[in-house]
């Protein structure tokens, strides 16, 4: 459950970087844009998953929190400390 919440919360931000990308330049930035998330997710992933598996048993701490969703639920930390950093520099422009 908290795994397809997560991978809902990214597909949110996904298409809200695309939009925003697509509404201030075209349609290439959106989509590179949306590469650059899909790379930072994927990446991430495997490299969260791969930490845990030295820390956390498969089991987890339990039904809803297993090894996968903590990995997810680190990935999505991390990535929210990165993306702010990265994005607080653009300013929207009105």
């Amino acid at each position: 459950m908290i795994a397809l919440l997560l991978f809902y919360l990214h597909i949110v931000a996904f298409t809200a970087a695309f939009t925003h990308q697509y509404q201030e330049e075209d349609i290439k930035a959106g989509v590179l844009t949306m590469a650059f998330m899909g790379i930072i997710f994927s990446v991430g992933w495997s490299i969260s998953t791969f930490l845990l598996k030295m820390v956390i048993a498969e089991k987890g701490l339990g039904i809803w929190l297993t090894r996968d969703s903590m990995g997810l639920v680190l990935l999505t930390l991390g990535e929210a400390g990165f993306y702010y950093l990265y994005f607080r520099g653009i300013q929207v422009k009105r």
